[in-house]
């Protein structure tokens, strides 16, 4: 047993200590960027924002949405290969270097992912998608699937500690997702214990990727634009947002009504309810590690795009980044014990 004494953080630990700016205006802040990945060669530009890969936020509709802001979302891994064929068929082909095939470890996730790949060349992005990303037979998938995808970026995770995120980048991945119990319907902490503050994981793994030319997604965590803008200052490359794009007109999930509202169900994709719909049920052997939530329906994603990207443009304004890419150097986080002033609640 070992007890590691160094302070961890998460985003509610901390502020941006704001600095001395040229900047006029939010309007001259470019939040794009532009990458070159370590294994694939490809070069992809755009906002660095991922709707995640949850069958309440990553749809195909998501995708058509965020794709017309230059942003990606990882399309989930429950759509057959004939339901992609429709969409890749009827969508520009440009909007296509915006979407991320989703896929688990298994022999028939595999065989899908090959088979969704072979009939687009357009898609370049594969998202390799476990819970527990420490297993050894995950490093073993990631290199599968590298040797034979050798021209596509691959997205693996979810990890939270730096010595998994090279073992992954020397496996084959080009990205790495950094997250494990952060997120707003995940109970992977309450159910075993297990975690990692989102914000020291996201420093950490961030220094990790990208002395070995990788980059990390921040994935989870994430309950307000400022929780967004942190996650970049801390070093991530790209940010995964579940709960913040759920609940919207492109989002999935069932819509109803109640007390003559609308409402919208959201849930975890190791909940019962998701383990429900793709497996039958809960396995005897686990437990389910997500919740089941009704969120008010907050209609189409535009508004909200418009709010978190609005809020990170501000906070480069407030260090002085006038590029995304500029604002983990102006970043000076500041430890802190209160957040905001709660007196008449929340909006």
């Amino acid at each position: 047993m070992h007890i590691e004494q160094d302070l961890k953080l998460g985003f509610k630990d901390v502020l941006f200590r704001p600095k001395r700016s040229t900047l006029k205006s939010r309007s001259e802040v470019s939040l794009e960027r532009e990458f070159s990945f370590k294994h694939s060669g490809r070069k992809w530009s755009g906002v660095p924002v991922i709707a995640a890969n949850m069958d309440t936020v990553g749809t195909f509709e998501m995708a058509e949405a965020l794709a017309s802001h230059d942003v990606l979302t990882a399309v989930h891994k429950h759509y057959t290969v004939d339901q992609w064929r429709e969409f890749t068929s009827r969508v520009d082909k440009r909007l296509l270097k915006h979407v991320i095939v989703s896929t688990g470890t298994s022999d028939q996730d595999f065989e899908k992912t090959q088979a969704i790949l072979a009939q687009e060349p357009e898609l370049q992005f594969i998202c390799i998608d476990v819970a527990n990303g420490y297993s050894e037979h995950f490093a073993s998938f990631v290199q599968k699937m590298r040797q034979h995808c050798p021209n596509h970026t691959i997205i693996a995770g979810n990890v939270v500690t730096g010595e998994m995120v090279e073992q992954l980048i020397l496996s084959g991945a080009d990205i790495v997702k950094v997250g494990i119990g952060p997120g707003s319907v995940c109970t992977t902490r309450v159910k075993t214990g297990v975690g990692y503050p989102q914000l020291s994981a996201i420093i950490e793994c961030a220094d990790a990727a990208h002395g070995l030319g990788g980059q990390i997604v921040g994935d989870g965590g994430c309950t307000c634009p400022g929780d967004v803008a942190k996650a970049f200052g801390g070093g991530a490359d790209f940010v995964m947002l579940g709960g913040m794009l759920a609940a919207h007109s492109e989002s999935g999930g069932e819509r109803f009504e109640k007390d003559g509202r609308e409402y919208m169900r959201f849930y975890g994709m190791s909940s019962a309810t998701a383990m429900k719909q793709y497996a039958g049920g809960v396995a005897k052997y686990r437990a389910s590690e997500g919740k089941t939530v009704e969120l008010a329906f907050r209609g189409p994603v535009e508004n909200t795009l418009q709010d978190i990207l609005g809020g990170v443009r501000s906070t480069c304004t407030y260090v002085g980044a006038a590029r995304l890419k500029e604002l983990t150097k102006r970043t000076t986080f500041i430890q802190v014990r209160e957040q905001e002033n709660n007196v008449y609640g929340k909006e």
